[in-house]
């Protein structure tokens, strides 16, 4: 019996470690800056959790010249081109006629910052240089460029600085409107004082009407605000506009006519003949 204990322990402890080294592959590393995870300024911190829902995207670009160098780039923000290399690769080179594997620039090793209109996402610690820059280890630079509308696009290499002696780099570029700055929108005066007015026109109405429909107990037109004073206020409105608008003074005479024909007629006269005597 206790034998059959112990193979149960037993089992329940490899069961337990599966589970955890399995948890731990699924979960994906993340950029880490370089330095202590106290130097991390706020900005950085900021930039890469911007950056951040580019981290499910993969990137690719072919690079061709002649048939010595035919080379496929795979990118990703933050993450691992491949989780089960476990060697935190961001910007891998894979070489199409070898089919060799070249880590640019690493995860673990991160650098950000960014300017108006920009972000600047830069891998340390790739494989070294054979004879070039000195042996040094590989580095990838990726200038993420504003443009709105779109989450991310036009991924590619600009060049590759390998003729100098020190800090040599891969430098890449795409667009991004994650990159973009915050848009303002600064309203003008007359637009506030519009949307001031336009709010308290609203509220003097909802307000009147449902105070004289529940205080006051008015029906019908009667529930509109200050009734009476708006009626009247059309009338005196109308009267000032015909006041000033009149082309003719208000108790100017008549205008003069002119006598025409038919009244300068002669008048008939009035047969009296009747009255002289016989």
């Amino acid at each position: 019996m206790s034998s059959l204990c112990h193979a149960s322990a037993v089992m329940v402890v490899f069961m337990a470690l599966a589970v955890s080294v399995g948890a731990e592959q699924l979960e994906e590393k993340s950029c880490d800056v370089i330095g202590d995870e106290s130097s991390e300024s706020q900005t950085e911190r900021a930039l890469l959790k911007k950056l951040e829902p580019l981290s499910q995207m993969r990137f690719n670009v072919t690079v061709e010249k002649g048939k010595t160098e035919n080379y496929i780039y795979h990118f990703r923000v933050c993450r691992e081109v491949n989780s089960s290399q476990h060697d935190f690769g961001g910007l891998v080179q894979t070489d199409r006629q070898g089919r060799r594997t070249t880590v640019i620039g690493r995860i673990n090793e991160t650098q950000v910052f960014n300017g108006s209109d920009w972000i600047m996402l830069i891998y340390k610690g790739g494989d070294s240089y054979g004879s070039h820059c000195s042996g040094e280890k590989r580095r990838a630079v990726i200038m993420i460029s504003c443009k709105r509308g779109v989450t991310a696009s036009s991924f590619s290499i600009i060049s590759e600085e390998r003729e100098k002696e020190q800090e040599c780099f891969y430098l890449f570029e795409m667009d991004s409107s994650l990159a973009c700055p915050a848009e303002d929108s600064h309203l003008s005066v007359g637009s506030i004082l519009l949307i001031t007015f336009a709010s308290l026109i609203a509220v003097y109405i909802i307000g009147g009407f449902l105070y004289q429909r529940l205080v006051v107990g008015a029906k019908g037109m009667e529930q509109f605000p200050h009734f009476a004073f708006w009626q009247d206020l059309g009338n005196l409105v109308a009267d000032g506009c015909d006041f000033v608008c009149r082309s003719k003074p208000r108790n100017a005479p008549a205008a003069y006519r002119g006598v025409g024909d038919d009244q300068l007629a002669e008048e008939s006269e009035e047969r009296d003949d009747h009255l002289l005597p016989m």
